[in-house]
């Protein structure tokens, strides 16, 4: 055992604090990555047992059985049965929770027949006087044919015991609970003498699912013993049933109720928080409230920032030698790195307000409030998860839909939850809303720009339904569909978990933009500071053509007029005579054109095109580079209302995601759905933003 690694894997059905136990066992040192193969996200972190052992913890995505019904709990399954994969487990930890223990414990049973070492945590203990739950652990272990370790992750209580158990997996016993063939003896018998070198409930699960089975092929067994699908359902349906009376004649001795000494208030709020007129209020409420807060507590540390990469900039012009690295150092990637810095305040706000509500317990009932709402649009209940989660970002969003059954409701879902706004339209929104909308307030206490972030946030999710509403008219699919969805007891959230999900979607949200920005500043720095025989015979032509202004006038007419004949200028240009019914100039058209690849690339390149073209220390922060930028010709602000609204709109509705479109070709198998994405989304955007403009000049 010696400096040895023990492979755990963590499961569980959803909502039981699996995440919970998951970061108490290992704390930060965690990594999140993809199941090979696939985009479910993977996470896994090492927990050290002793001195000389380490276990690595593998958190498997939420299931209730072992009878796979979505792409998620696939993952599961086909790791548990392949013992050549790197990561299967030497110990299988079951999380359940103590007030769902019935339910939680059919995965628990099955596990167990597949003679893999399991442990079983009860989580949650620390409500069991709350709800009047008594429990006999000892009975419970021997009917279980386990260890059993009662926890509270919320109080970090119980996690060594844990730990102690993992630690000594060998001595746990690998015999099954029940036998799951005595629902047909004979019919396993046969199964069991084909395959003598397998396990028989492996064999009976590649039979039932779409799984693979180590060197076996399926096609071999499922000829070798065929049953017609209503059979095997059917047989389905008797071993689920003669595992739930082994689960009660087990509780009935180790488990006991008393509903007297219960002091539940869940029920009471939940009649208020799904209430059909006060739950949509509260949820409306809630989401004001967060909007407001997004804008009132980040402008400080937003503008702390902006100040900040300023004076870096101006620094490093000054203080470094003179020439062209310095200028790609102050001019391409201070300003290209500080256009996405500057919204780090905000998007952990967001992420922030997020996590407290899905560790709180209310998401859960957000979702069943709003199923009645969505089965209008062709959508389903769960489908809210995504739409929801597509405000941080549409990628996991996107991968969040394979536990929708139905594939026309999982189609339409992945087709319109890039209508949702993302952390990525962030920046945009922020920007420009600061640059068009004035701070005042709303009946003495809302801000103004508070409630237009918030507009926008019901436009996308508006347009979402909208969209799904008309899918739902035009495709021709003929699927059943059913919802079932858990109410979660509710928690006080914890801080450990709710400041890991804010760090790992912020660090994931600037490291993974921040690539795309660092790269693209340079490139757009370069194509910004050179150019052809015009650009270099700028100083000559501008000098001759005006002898009368002082040196510092001069100069800036130098630098615009090199802009306008660099690489850059030249591309801005030949694109202007599509995006100017729109209200744009070039150097906005190159910001648009260059953020398809992502749409917070917008502001980075604009702070990078202008820290080229302008040298006045009047115009030191992005914001106010960009209020200051007029029109040529007409000396108008090129910001306006008009212009701003026109660009607002064109960002909630345009595709400008490279990403999202790569993770629909790879949710649908096909390059029709993500191209239909693309002209559809981007077309109507221009017609938006078009009319919005024409309207508003």
């Amino acid at each position: 055992m010696l400096n040895s690694i023990i492979k755990v894997a963590l499961i569980g059905n959803p909502n039981v604090g699996k995440t919970s136990v998951f970061n108490q066992l290992t704390g930060l040192n965690q990594q999140v990555g993809n199941y090979p193969g696939i985009t479910v996200e993977k996470k896994q972190g090492i927990a050290k047992l002793s001195s000389e052992v380490k276990a690595k913890i593998i958190d498997l995505p939420g299931t209730y059985s072992l009878n796979a019904s979505s792409i998620d709990e696939n993952v599961v399954i086909e790791l548990l049965l392949n013992k050549n994969d790197e990561d299967f487990p030497d110990v299988a930890v079951v999380v359940t929770e103590v007030e769902n223990l019935k339910r939680n414990l059919l995965l628990f049973t099955q596990i167990k027949d597949l003679e893999i070492p399991t442990i079983l945590v009860i989580n949650m203990a620390d409500r069991m006087k709350l709800k009047g739950i008594e429990l006999d652990i000892e009975s419970l272990e021997k009917e279980l044919k386990t260890k059993i370790a009662l926890v509270s992750s919320r109080k970090n209580q119980g996690i060594d015991n844990l730990r102690n158990i993992i630690l000594n997996y060998t001595e746990l016993s690998t015999e099954p609970c029940l036998h799951a063939s005595s629902i047909d003896p004979e019919y396993f018998d046969k199964l069991r003498k084909a395959f003598p070198n397998q396990l028989l409930y492996k064999l009976w699960l590649v039979i039932t699912q779409d799984v693979n089975f180590l060197n076996l092929e399926r096609n071999e067994i499922k000829s070798s013993f065929t049953k017609s699908h209503s059979d095997l359902k059917r047989l389905q349906q008797k071993e689920t049933i003669k595992r739930y009376q082994f689960i009660n004649d087990t509780l009935k001795i180790g488990q006991k109720i008393d509903q007297s000494k219960a002091t539940d208030i869940r029920a009471k709020i939940d009649r208020i928080l799904t209430h059909r007129v006060f739950g949509y209020l509260i949820f409306f409420g809630i989401l004001m409230v967060i909007f407001q807060f997004l804008f009132d507590w980040s402008s400080i540390p937003m503008d702390f920032i902006d100040e900040t990469f300023a004076n870096l900039s101006s620094f490093a012009k000054t203080n470094l030698p003179s020439g062209k690295f310095t200028d790609l150092i102050s001019d391409g990637v201070i300003p290209g790195i500080g256009g996405i810095v500057i919204f780090i305040p905000q998007i952990a706000f967001l992420f922030l307000f997020i996590s407290v509500l899905e560790e709180s317990g209310y998401m859960s009932r957000v979702v069943f409030l709003m199923d009645k709402i969505m089965r209008r649009f062709g959508l389903s209940g769960k489908s809210v998860v995504p739409l929801i989660s597509g405000t941080a970002c549409a990628i996991p969003a996107i991968m969040g839909t394979r536990n929708i059954e139905n594939w026309k409701e999982r189609l339409i879902t992945i087709l319109v939850t890039p209508f949702t706004t993302c952390s990525a339209r962030l920046p945009v929104y922020a920007i420009l809303i600061a640059l068009i909308i004035p701070e005042k307030r709303v009946l003495g206490f809302l801000s103004l720009q508070g409630l237009t972030l918030m507009s926008l946030y019901l436009l996308g999710f508006g347009m979402a339904i909208f969209s799904a509403y008309i899918l739902n008219k035009v495709l021709k699919l003929n699927c059943k569909s059913y919802f079932v969805v858990e109410m979660p007891s509710y928690k006080i959230p914890m801080f450990k978990n709710v400041a890991i999900n804010v760090i790992e979607k912020t660090k994931a949200f600037v490291t993974g933009a921040g690539k795309i920005i660092l790269a693209l500043s340079v490139i757009l720095w370069f194509l910004g500071s050179h150019g052809p025989k015009s650009f270099d015979d700028a100083s000559t032509v501008i000098t001759s053509q005006n002898q009368n202004l002082t040196k510092d006038e001069l100069n800036d007419k130098i630098n615009a007029y090199q802009l306008e004949n660099s690489y850059i200028g030249i591309m801005g240009k030949s694109i202007e005579p599509v995006i100017k019914p729109l209200g744009y100039d070039w150097k906005i058209g190159v910001a648009v054109v260059s953020s398809f690849a992502a749409r917070e690339v917008f502001v980075g390149t604009l702070a990078t095109i202008y820290s080229v073209g302008s040298h006045s220390e009047e115009e030191a922060t992005i914001k106010k580079k960009m209020a200051a930028e007029v029109h040529p010709i007409t000396g108008n602000k090129i910001f306006n209302f008009a212009t701003g609204i026109s660009l607002l709109l064109f960002y909630a509705f345009a595709m400008q995601c490279i990403s999202t479109l790569a993770i629909v070709k790879k949710e649908t198998n096909s390059w029709k759905w993500p191209i239909i994405q693309l002209v559809v989304m981007s077309g109507f955007a221009y017609l938006v933003a078009l009319t919005a403009y024409q309207f508003l000049k």
